[in-house]
């Protein structure tokens, strides 16, 4: 998402932004609230929700601009041109949604972004031919220091830092030896309680 112009992805609606990441790491809630934020309208298709009458409209896509309008009354969402994201959620649910995208992108009216974890396994590709239209990111989970950015807590972290550089780990985590931090890894005090 970082990656865009004028507040829009690149690739001027002739590519898709594909999201891959874990389960549970925020992909459709930011990708929500992108669309919210930075288009006049937006559609969200989560293919782990929506029934068959949906998934059935991708059988036909010899007419894009109809299949679109079918999509756009039936999600109850209008759409305008070049103003309009339409978001393909949990997409490996739904391999032909996937595909299709070579064809919906074509004529450039609407960007489109696709989400999905364990994209790439087999199971998730099989019979589809993986569209060249696709830019593909990965997501990752947070960590704590990013968690506090995103509340705009400035001051746990460096007080956290402070307070184990002047007097050390507290009590609870008193078990790990102070080269942990430095290492990176689990470096283990052979006076650990439990050991």
């Amino acid at each position: 998402m970082l990656r865009c112009s004028n507040g829009r992805p690149r690739g001027g609606g002739k590519t898709a932004l594909l999201i891959e990441g874990a389960r549970r790491v925020g992909k459709s809630f930011i990708v929500e609230e992108f669309g919210r934020n930075e288009y006049d309208s937006y559609m969200l298709i989560d293919f782990g929700r929506v029934g068959k009458p949906i998934k059935e409209m991708f059988d036909d896509l010899t007419d894009i601009p109809f299949l679109l309008q079918k999509l756009s009354a039936a999600m109850r969402v209008k759409l305008y041109k070049r103003r309009s994201l339409i978001i393909f959620d949990e997409v490996q649910r739904f391999p032909r949604a996937r595909e299709a995208i070579k064809f919906l992108v074509a004529d450039g009216e609407y960007d489109f972004i696709e989400t999905g974890s364990l994209i790439s396994i087999h199971e998730n590709v099989k019979d589809i031919i993986i569209p060249s239209e696709e830019r593909s990111i990965e997501m990752f989970p947070m960590d704590f220091e990013e968690f506090c950015w995103a509340l705009g807590d400035e001051t746990t972290v460096p007080t956290i830092r402070e307070i184990i550089s002047r007097s050390g780990c507290p009590s609870a985590t008193a078990c790990i030896s102070p080269s942990w931090t430095s290492s990176g890894g689990t470096c283990w005090s052979e006076a650990c309680p439990g050991r």
